[in-house]
């Protein structure tokens, strides 16, 4: 697959930031210069809405790519950030698991149905549903790395060994490709001994894994989605793009330079 990039952004703990981070990294980068799909693959379709997308419009969703109803072509659309397509999400998603529970290929669905995205796109951006089941396996099967964001609380670190050794396990059954790219802190807030206390502990653990920049806690964060826009475009000048840029260059070249 050459320079393909694939990425899945996955926590099985909600409330992270995981899809706020994945959105805003896919628009970085599509801003960039660089050609992004994201590919919203949790039920809830907050990615979707988050880019403006009324999800009654939407005619195939990534519920159509899982049960072979669609591919990734007629089921993309554009978005309002130049450079930035949306294979966007459905509320069928939640059945999605049962339907396929029975398919002998059901855990290579998505990898297969995104067959010859690569010479459309430089980076494919996954937003994993907050849970460990089908279509986070579909994900993680299809992906050449994870980022995984967390808070900086004590949860936080229990959910990333367990995340952990889920790749592991997709890498021995499903995946021996997959790679954690790295460790993404958000809502980080310097003042407070907790974070400092928490962000040391990941150090610790994902030396060399842990993004340089960690993403203030930012009401301007918190509002963009309600808006449809990502960060950089509701409040382009503020410290969130600024943090939520940095990070997405430092993915880009761990990516260059094969997840190092």
């Amino acid at each position: 697959m050459g320079n393909y990039k694939i990425i899945c952004f996955a926590n099985q703990k909600g409330g992270v930031g995981k899809t706020t981070s994945a959105l805003n990294i896919a628009a970085c980068i599509a801003r960039s210069g660089k050609r992004v799909l994201f590919i919203d693959s949790d039920p809830q379709g907050n990615a979707t809405s988050g880019l403006g997308i009324v999800k009654r419009t939407i005619t195939h969703s990534v519920y159509d790519l899982l049960i072979g109803r669609a591919n990734w072509e007629t089921t993309a659309i554009n978005t309002n950030v130049r450079g930035l397509s949306l294979i966007p999400s459905s509320i069928n998603l939640v059945g999605a698991e049962l339907e396929l529970v029975d398919e002998a290929d059901r855990e290579y669905r998505l990898r297969n149905a995104l067959r010859g995205a690569e010479a459309r796109f430089d980076y494919i951006i996954i937003d994993c549903p907050p849970s460990l089941g089908l279509i986070t396996i579909n994900s993680l099967t299809a992906a050449k790395y994870v980022v995984i964001p967390v808070l900086c609380e004590y949860y936080s670190l229990e959910g990333l060994s367990q995340l952990t050794t889920t790749i592991k396990h997709i890498k021995r059954l499903y995946n021996p490709n997959i790679e954690l790219l790295g460790v993404l802190v958000n809502m980080f807030d310097g003042r407070l001994n907790l974070s400092i206390a928490v962000l040391e502990e990941i150090k610790r653990h994902f030396a060399g894994k842990l993004f340089r920049t960690p993403i203030p806690r930012s009401v301007k964060i918190s509002e963009a989605p309600s808006h449809g826009m990502p960060i950089t475009d509701y409040d382009r000048n503020g410290k969130g793009a600024a943090a939520y840029s940095a990070v997405a260059l430092e993915l880009m070249k761990r990516c260059e330079s094969g997840g190092n």
